[in-house]
């Protein structure tokens, strides 16, 4: 990732930035360079951190860069549950980028858009930037943008990507009646910066950025492509990454019964042999979310591996299926024991 992100930045010594602190707080700026927080060759102002995340959402294959800025002198509050609660003033940054060839994913880098998070007084604010001919513009109505690439099996892609417009970014972000951020998540957050050093929940608390660390005891999300974590714990992080930030009891899909937040237990939220609330060619024909050891009677894979408008999950976000994703859910399901292996035998006939 470090390789990846060094190829979006030009070799320079240009003036540092300054974070226009007021600016974001009361200002939706036509250009994202107003803002401040990187400069003309794309490099992020002081203060301005990249982060990871151990399992990403899946954006037809972009690449992702998020770095986090908050004010001087102030610290986001550790959260066990959902994410960690920033401070007023703090800017979540997301810059996507497609490589020509995903294989080499350093090479050939172009970007596309950068979407900010911004807490104000009255709650948090997206804004969706557009690369464009002499900077990034903010485009609140969304936008497609044609792009062109090889994917990870060799094969031409030529998609339209969706810039998402302020209601899609509320829809995905809300939380009863408010946004929220959904990626920095204590779990997501729990691991090494690009995979390698120290770990990111000690560095934010060590560098006074982040309050209220428990000594030991943090949750984790697991890496969804670490074939050495176990299958459910990478299933199930896949899925809350992807799906949960609608599929919660405070997200957009509530009323569907289906939530797959890392804490759910109860095997029907998750899908389990659940029924859905509303029939129609979503289903396929199938009868429930998750039948076990049914991968291809499961309604959540079929919706997963379908690209077509009205029947894909997720239904914003991205237009071509993840296939090395679907081929996780497709293993977990699979490995999921058979309720008739378990059922009590008949009794014999007198």
């Amino acid at each position: 990732m470090r390789r990846i992100w060094a190829a979006l930045l030009l070799l320079g010594a240009a003036p540092a930035p300054v974070v226009q602190s007021q600016l974001l707080l009361t200002t939706d700026a036509p250009r994202l360079a107003d803002y401040g927080l990187f400069d003309a060759a794309g490099h992020p102002a002081p203060g301005v951190q990249p982060y990871t995340l151990n399992t990403p959402l899946f954006s037809d294959g972009a690449e992702k860069f998020r770095f986090a800025w908050l004010p001087p002198g102030t610290k986001a509050q550790y959260r066990a549950l959902g994410a960690l609660a920033f401070p007023v003033g703090t800017v979540l940054v997301k810059r996507f980028a497609f490589p020509a060839d995903l294989r080499q994913p350093a090479k050939d880098v172009r970007p596309i858009e950068t979407r900010l998070l911004i807490h104000r007084p009255a709650g948090w604010v997206a804004l969706s930037y557009v690369e464009q001919d002499g900077g990034a513009v903010l485009r609140r109505a969304g936008m497609k943008v044609p792009v062109e690439f090889i994917d990870k099996a060799g094969r031409a892609q030529a998609i339209d990507y969706a810039v998402p417009n302020q209601n899609q970014c509320k829809t995905c972000h809300q939380d009863g009646e408010a946004i929220t951020p959904i990626g920095p998540t204590a779990g997501n957050l729990n691991g090494s910066l690009h995979g390698t050093g120290p770990n990111q929940l000690m560095t934010w608390a060590t560098s006074g950025r982040l309050a209220r660390l428990p000594a030991d005891g943090w949750p984790r999300l697991a890496r969804w492509d670490n074939a050495a974590e176990p299958l459910n714990a990478r299933a199930r992080a896949y899925l809350a990454v992807n799906c949960a930030h609608c599929h919660s009891r405070g997200g957009f899909a509530s009323n569907s019964g289906l939530y797959l937040v890392p804490e759910e237990v109860t095997p029907a939220h998750l899908g389990v042999l659940k029924r859905p609330v509303a029939a129609g060619r979503g289903s396929g024909g199938h009868e429930f979310s998750i039948l076990p050891g049914q991968p291809d009677k499961s309604i959540l894979l079929h919706r997963m591996t379908s690209s077509e408008p009205g029947i894909m999950m997720p239904q914003f976000g991205r237009a071509l299926a993840h296939d090395e994703g679907n081929a996780l859910i497709r293993k977990w399901i699979a490995a999921m024991p058979d309720p008739a292996d378990s059922a009590p035998a008949a009794a014999a006939a007198p």
